[in-house]
């Protein structure tokens, strides 16, 4: 779902950049109100697991795989708008360490795949918490269908800033016919993901969860103290590396729903990335020959960066609050 430079002309791609600038301070400004000292090290472990799914491309169709997009995911851990600069920081750090996304297109990425997807899976999720009986499995269903609709939403987002500036002179309604057919299958994979991390920390921590936070399960719940959330966190991220390590070099190298799309209709072309990444472009190392070797190294920097920055954001706001 990362968009390279071209899809989209320039002026809707600059338009697009105001608009997630916006949401992105927007969330700056809110997410510290009713931070809890616990959520703090959860918002680096999010951005790390985030970033450790999203390099494990799924089959989901003849020639195609998808991938965790992960908003809706990291707001229902920690609210909306600590959510969508979770993602954020991992949309950025893998436009530009990375070279995945475009940076003129990064303003475009930053909206479909943090902020729409983050607000959509929040509402979502929350209608149905309110409409479900109050359990711990209506919370692991509402995740799984929150996501989901998350992953179509986002796709839809690019439809719409496609009949904006599209390039190609592919018709609208093609575009976006195949966008949401294919990212309705690859929402599929991403409500299990989902479903599954939500379940996990439910049954293990279940006030980390902030979306299930008014569930009988948390609030009789005696709060744990600090070594168990450092110890939940370095779980975490072990969890995290050993999906780096394992899954991650055998992940399907199959265009992903939009690349598939854009190939398909013939609006690929358009594509004209810009040569950033350095060292680490395309998930390797240079220098390191073995591709498994370089895919692991990549991962693992990029599972500590996220980490650091996404700890370090909300350690900043989390200060900011008490002053």
């Amino acid at each position: 779902m990362h968009m390279p430079d071209g899809y989209i002309n320039l002026a809707t791609s600059a338009g697009a950049a105001v608009v997630a600038a916006g949401g992105v301070a927007t969330s700056l400004r809110n997410s510290g109100k009713e931070l809890a000292e616990r959520q703090v090290p959860l918002a680096g472990l999010t951005a790390a697991y985030v970033f450790a799914v999203q390099m494990l491309n799924f089959p989901v169709a003849a020639g195609t795989s998808g991938h965790l997009l992960g908003g809706a995911l990291a707001a229902i851990l920690l609210g909306p708008t600590l959510g969508a600069l979770v993602v954020t920081v991992v949309v950025v750090m893998q436009a530009l360490l990375f070279a995945d996304g475009g940076v003129s297109a990064l303003g475009l990425n930053v909206l479909n795949m943090a902020l729409v997807t983050a607000v959509v899976g929040w509402l979502v999720f929350r209608w149905l918490m309110k409409v479900l009986p109050a359990r711990t499995s209506s919370a692991v269903v509402s995740s799984m269908v929150a996501a989901a609709v998350s992953v179509v939403a986002s796709a839809t987002a690019f439809v719409i800033e496609y009949s904006l500036g599209g390039q190609g002179g592919v018709a609208v309604g093609t575009v976006l016919q195949a966008m949401v057919g294919v990212h309705a299958l690859i929402g599929l994979g991403e409500g299990l993901i989902t479903a599954l991390t939500v379940g996990t920390v439910l049954a293990v921590r279940p006030d980390l969860v902030k979306g299930a936070a008014d569930l009988p399960l948390v609030t009789d719940r005696t709060a744990p103290s600090r070594a168990t959330t450092v110890t939940f966190v370095v779980g975490g991220l072990v969890a995290a590396l050993v999906l780096v390590f394992v899954l991650a070099p055998i992940a399907s190298s199959a265009p992903d729903g939009l690349e598939k799309v854009a190939l398909d209709t013939g609006f690929s072309e358009a594509a004209t990335d810009l040569p950033v990444g350095g060292p680490l472009a395309d998930y390797g190392v240079s220098g390191v020959d073995s591709e498994r070797a370089g895919t692991v190294l990549a991962g693992t920097i990029g599972v500590a960066a996220t980490f650091a920055i996404g700890l370090a954001i909300a350690t900043l706001l989390r200060r900011r609050r008490a002053t």
